[in-house]
């Protein structure tokens, strides 16, 4: 038990003196230093020399940045009718989803297009709502 004690007091004072003679070490003298560099004071490592420089900057080549998103915005289709009630819609969105956020109530079942339960009529013919997408045109759809 008392050896332990020794040793880890031991250790406390290598490591305080140590500590204190690394610093002075870490900061030579001027006598030491060079007269002709200045002394850099950047963090930079410079391991690989420039070749990392243009790593992460833009490509000149592919021109300027465009955006992201849909070019000219969404094709609406503003000639779509559920039950006389005028919506707007997207071209080639769900038919299930143009009746839902009009709040007009079909009755589903499978969602499948395998039972027939969300037959509607879109434009004189029927159609199962699951299945269909709002056209281009003229659309008008009244349910059954």
């Amino acid at each position: 038990m008392v050896s332990t004690k020794i040793i880890y007091t031991s250790a406390v004072v290598a490591v305080a003196y140590l500590s204190t003679r690394a610093s002075g070490f870490a900061n030579a003298p001027s006598s030491f230093r060079s007269k002709t560099a200045p002394r850099d004071s950047s963090t930079r490592i410079n391991i690989f020399g420039d070749a990392l420089k243009g790593a992460f900057s833009n490509d000149d080549a592919l021109g300027a940045r465009q955006n992201a998103g849909l070019k000219n915005g969404p094709n609406v289709n503003e000639n779509v009718s559920i039950n006389g009630k005028k919506v707007n819609a997207i071209v080639g969105q769900k038919v299930s989803v143009v009746a839902a956020s009009a709040r007009v109530k079909i009755p589903y079942s499978c969602k499948n297009g395998d039972c027939g339960t969300c037959m509607i009529k879109m434009n004189g013919r029927k159609v199962k709502a699951c299945q269909q997408v709002i056209p281009s045109g003229n659309c008008k759809m009244e349910t059954l």
